[in-house]
């Protein structure tokens, strides 16, 4: 079964699984292997560079048979770029396994019996369906094979996105299906324009140069953000770029930049700097409008968003005289969608800035039945807190990645509202605080969403009721 080689290699191998990760999973007699761009029902050779005691990682040598659930990635950056790890499995697919992950993480880790789970929603549009980018300038581009590092013709500046496992490596972008037009005539021409120009692009290990990040948003209306994050460029230059994206786009709504010295990426301790336009544009969902900025967080998917809190509201099952809780309420899209529904809405939130967010997405609604709070979730939401605004009814919960923190799991069991919604990004965090809560709680509905096709990634909401 093995052959000689630098690495070493199984042959014959059967991929049988995927990983969370995104990796095919296939068996020998002594170890599980994860395989970089294996699909389930494929049979490999596969080159073994890392081993552990029970496992290995490996990529194909060879594709002896391939899986009925392979198909021809449809971008030239597949492989390189590591944005969309599955482009090489069929949509129907990629869904198919985000349903096994989610039914694996909450009867393997929550112990749940999920029979009674709902199949996964697919995504309208599994390309061209964020609504934000974010690229990177940089003076020392991916070198393709055949480019020789030493020839002086070579323009070492690139565009784009970080090479997996390389912080100082960016991959020259020159079709993204990721987002819609005009992101891509955007992102090359300014690219184009600096480069003929003479604009220095950043260098992170010597912490020089001009031009650092670019940001894009869109929007179903119609609205267009551009932000240019300049690192030590001279007003000469900030001047001469700016004009030209004024002229070229005039289709921009809200054009900014951003002056960042820092040696880190992050905007939201920054100033933004208005050019043209207002500092925000508007998402509207079911007739409510959402107003966001350049450090404002929304779900990037915005059509798909949409189906999550129709779902999340309908799990819900509001009758009208609610008070809800809505914890990791973030700029209160989730709070301000469901508030006509409800009594009241009281958001909480770590982020001062999302929750100035949210008050002024329900003021610009006339929303008048929510209520906004900022702080660190497990300080936050404590018994003085629950005896100001009363036990609720319902609790709407969407957490990030790592899922809620344990304190905030003991309050949710110490209130016992009469149902939880919750709304989790990582089948295995919500499966680790589900294993607490159903102590007391059944869950009674499960619905996966997929938000990012060609991606391993998969929401999943859940619905939990009190035992009486």
């Amino acid at each position: 079964m093995r052959s000689k080689s630098p690495n070493r290699v199984y042959e014959n191998v059967s991929i049988i699984d995927i990983a969370e990760e995104g990796k095919g999973v296939g068996k020998t007699d002594d170890l599980v292997l994860f395989v970089e761009k294996a699909v389930p029902g494929d049979v490999v050779d596969v080159e073994v560079y890392r081993k552990k005691k029970k496992f290995g990682e490996g990529k194909i040598k060879e594709l002896k048979t391939p899986s009925q659930h392979r198909t021809l990635p449809f971008c030239e950056h597949f492989g390189t770029c590591g944005g969309c790890k599955w482009q090489h499995m069929t949509y129907d697919a990629q869904l198919q396994f985000k349903q096994k992950a989610v039914h694996d993480a909450l009867t393997r880790l929550a112990k749940l019996e999920v029979d009674h789970m709902l199949p996964i929603v697919p995504s309208p549009q599994d390309r061209y369906y964020r609504n934000k980018l974010e690229f990177t300038f940089s003076d020392k581009r991916w070198l393709y094979d055949g480019e020789n590092r030493e020839d002086e013709q070579l323009n070492m500046n690139a565009l784009g996105f970080h090479i997996p496992g390389r912080f100082d490596k960016i991959l020259d972008v020159n079709h993204c299906y990721l987002q819609a037009d005009p992101s891509n005539q955007l992102r090359n021409s300014i690219n184009n324009f600096a480069k003929q120009n003479g604009i220095s692009y950043y260098g992170i290990k010597a912490h020089t140069g001009s031009l650092r990040n670019l940001i894009i948003r869109t929007s179903t209306t119609g609205e267009l953000m551009v932000i240019v994050v300049f690192a030590f460029a001279s007003q000469e230059e900030i001047d001469l770029l700016m004009n030209f994206i004024n002229k070229d786009f005039p289709q921009i709504t809200s054009l900014l930049y951003i002056l960042n010295h820092k040696k880190n990426d992050t905007i939201f301790d920054q100033d933004v700097l208005v050019w043209r336009g207002p500092e925000y544009i508007h998402e509207e969902m079911n007739g409510i409008k959402f107003r966001i900025g350049p450090k404002s967080f929304y779900q990037t998917n915005s059509i798909q968003a949409l189906k999550l809190y129709e779902i999340t509201r309908d799990f819900a099952g509001f009758k009208g005289d609610e008070l809800v809780y809505d914890l990791y309420t973030g700029a209160g899209t989730i709070a301000n969608f469901v508030a006509g529904s409800v009594r009241e809405v009281v958001g909480v939130e770590y982020v001062p800035s999302a929750i100035e967010d949210a008050k002024i997405n329900s003021g610009i609604n006339n929303i008048t039945n929510t209520k906004f709070y900022a702080g660190d979730m497990k300080d936050v939401l404590n018994a003085e807190f629950i005896a100001e605004h009363g036990k609720p009814d319902v609790v709407i919960t969407d957490p990030p990645r790592a899922g809620m923190h344990a304190d905030v799991v003991a309050r949710l069991m110490e209130m016992e509202a009469p149902k939880v919604v919750y709304v989790s990004c990582n089948a295995a965090t919500q499966a680790r605080d589900l294993l607490v809560l159903k102590e007391k709680y059944n869950v009674t509905k499960i619905q996966p969403v997929d938000m990012f096709p060609h991606t391993q990634h998969v929401e999943n909401v859940v619905l939990l009721e009190l035992r009486g």
